[in-house]
């Protein structure tokens, strides 16, 4: 009889070590997914707080909390979605009525306790290091590209290069190990009318590292490659950006417009990274974003008239200049074109 009693309470308790233990490796494989060097796609992150769930998060950055399962597909990296963590990272998808992410929470009711703070989000964009910029004047190059080994015209990662640094006394910005920046100046999108308005395009290559001092000269390596290097590009210092950025409130009353594309194409559309003609002075900052309009034309109200601006995108600013921002198109509902005007959502 004693034994037919302990049986049920046996069963309960390997039923209990077994669900502990379930709980513990999962806690276990969360804490080495949160401590793991993940390599972060371009977008908006969200970092998970105690208490939160895909359900809350979703009614959250969607207005609905039923979109939780395409929240989940859109983190391969989280194995069950009913187990978050605190620190792990959440990327946002973006809803499915507006052009962007929304990054803010509507305003509740008020009460008497004071309002909680909206949600910390990042924008990710890991490729950071190759996004050049407008800046009047240039960059002054620390040195030049005279020569690569083996006489190549088309240098890549692992060539050796050869650069002749043009002012004496800049061996010690040449030590060993140091790197620098490879570029080249373009007018934007060759329009010589915005290069004197603007300043020149900085249209960054590569990354060479310096691997020996010689006389008159410095031998270095190529040890990363955006684009094509060649004889004669420049070299600037190289100054590293963080590729995650806090998303920050845009800045009321901006009506910029788009100067042009990164690669002087003349239609753009997501992902593209473009340049707008405000920047730091107009205070312009990294992580903010704004919506693109087009400003439709018709003659039916007299020439040249235009009708009211329509939303036909957004972007996130990724770099300020003096008075150009480096910008990268994350959505758009038609082509993106240089002239278009930005504004604050």
């Amino acid at each position: 009889m004693k034994s037919k009693m302990q049986r049920p309470v046996l069963v309960s308790l390997l039923l209990f070590l077994g669900w502990a233990l379930m709980t513990t490796g999962q806690a276990v494989a969360a804490e080495n997914r949160i401590s793991q060097d993940v390599q972060y796609e371009a977008g908006f992150y969200y970092t998970v707080q105690e208490g939160d769930t895909l359900w809350d998060l979703s009614q959250r950055f969607s207005d609905s909390p039923w979109q939780w399962p395409d929240l989940w597909r859109e983190n391969q990296q989280i194995p069950n979605p009913h187990w978050i963590y605190p620190g792990e990272r959440i990327r946002l998808f973006r809803k499915s009525d507006q052009h962007h992410t929304e990054t803010t929470i509507a305003a509740p009711p008020e009460t008497r306790e004071e309002a909680a703070a909206p949600p910390a989000v990042d924008f990710v964009y890991p490729f950071i290091d190759r996004v050049g910029f407008i800046r009047k004047p240039s960059v002054q190059p620390v040195g030049v590209i005279f020569k690569s080994f083996d006489d190549r015209k088309l240098i890549g990662e692992e060539d050796l290069v050869y650069i002749r640094h043009p002012e004496s006394g800049q061996q010690n910005a040449f030590l060993p190990g140091t790197r620098f920046t490879v570029y080249q100046t373009k007018r934007p999108n060759n329009d010589r009318d915005a290069q004197r308005a603007y300043g020149e395009q900085h249209y960054l290559l590569g990354i060479v590292e310096v691997v020996k001092q010689e006389e008159g000269y410095v031998t270095g390596k190529v040890v990363e490659s955006f684009r094509a290097i060649g004889v004669g590009d420049l070299l600037m210092p190289y100054e590293p950006l963080p590729p995650e950025m806090a998303v920050v409130e845009s800045t009321t009353g901006i009506e910029a417009r788009i100067i042009a594309g990164e690669e002087q194409t003349r239609i753009m559309g997501d992902h593209f990274v473009a340049f707008i003609d405000k920047g730091a002075d107009d205070r312009i900052v990294p992580g903010q974003v704004y919506d693109i309009f087009d400003e439709p034309t018709t003659r039916a109200l007299g020439r040249g008239a235009t009708l009211a601006p329509v939303n036909i995108g957004s972007l996130v600013v990724l770099r300020a200049e003096k008075n150009t921002a480096t910008v990268l198109i994350n959505a758009s509902k038609r082509t993106i074109e240089a002239g278009h005007l930005v504004l604050a959502p």
